[in-house]
């Protein structure tokens, strides 16, 4: 996945916001409260994405080739997992990762905010 379809399938999921931030990375957010970021790789190289995933998620993603938990969020508690590479999760996993991570994200909204944007009804 490059760069630009990375940027254009999050911009597809509802209600959803861009930011370029720490350091150029393409940072997106539902509500405000970021469920991906993309960058970091260096030419001809994968896109690096980072995104959350269920308690699950994490457990089966953090040992498979090509991800990780993902750097600073993983080692502070949280459930987020970095593809740095194709090798177990090719671009439809991506993207089905990045839509279950938009949705976790939501859940963690306010329910006002919620109803406000229409999500998880």
């Amino acid at each position: 996945m490059t760069l630009d379809e990375y940027n254009t399938f999050c911009a597809s999921l509802p209600h959803t916001t861009h930011v370029v931030q720490w350091g150029g990375a393409h940072v997106w957010k539902v509500g405000g409260k970021v469920f991906a970021v993309g960058g970091w790789s260096d030419e001809g190289d994968p896109l690096g994405v980072t995104f959350k995933v269920s308690d699950i998620g994490y457990e089966v993603w953090r040992e498979e080739p090509g991800c990780r938990p993902a750097p600073y969020l993983a080692s502070r508690g949280m459930k987020w997992i970095q593809r740095v590479t194709d090798e177990s999760m090719d671009d439809e996993g991506l993207r089905d990762a990045l839509t279950e991570s938009h949705r976790l994200v939501s859940l963690g909204l306010t329910k006002k905010l919620q109803r406000e944007l229409g999500l998880n009804q």
